[in-house]
């Protein structure tokens, strides 16, 4: 058991929208991702997405509705649900999400990271 300390790995990259993967348990992985402007429309068929803003703000738009996130506030989102990101400059996050869940569910753009890494 080793602990992990956000701010010393959130110091280790400086690319956007490249989750690092910093834990695992049961089947779900922890990762960190600096986040800024707008990522892409997707949907994660069978993984539910939890996000934890660390610092700055995320808007997290749906079909019907934007739920805005502060420093402190986190969101599930649902298997199923399509989603669009829209960061803050600054903005960086914790994610909580099934080893199986692929970055942007079967939509493949330029932000699409098929290898995250351990960091």
């Amino acid at each position: 058991m080793k602990k992990i300390n956000l701010q010393q790995k959130l110091g280790l990259f400086d690319e956007t929208w490249t989750p690092k993967i910093i834990g695992a348990l049961n089947g779900q992985e922890v990762k960190i991702a600096k986040l800024d402007g707008d990522f892409v429309w997707h949907a994660h068929e069978d993984e539910d997405e939890l996000f934890l803003v660390l610092e700055g703000s995320l808007v997290m738009k749906f079909a019907d509705r934007d739920v805005k996130l502060e420093v402190g506030e986190m969101l599930i989102v649902p298997r199923g649900v399509e989603h669009m990101p829209v960061a803050a400059p600054g903005t960086s996050v914790l994610l909580f999400e099934p080893e199986s869940t692929a970055h942007t569910g079967k939509v493949v753009s330029e932000r699409t990271v098929n290898d995250q890494k351990w960091i």
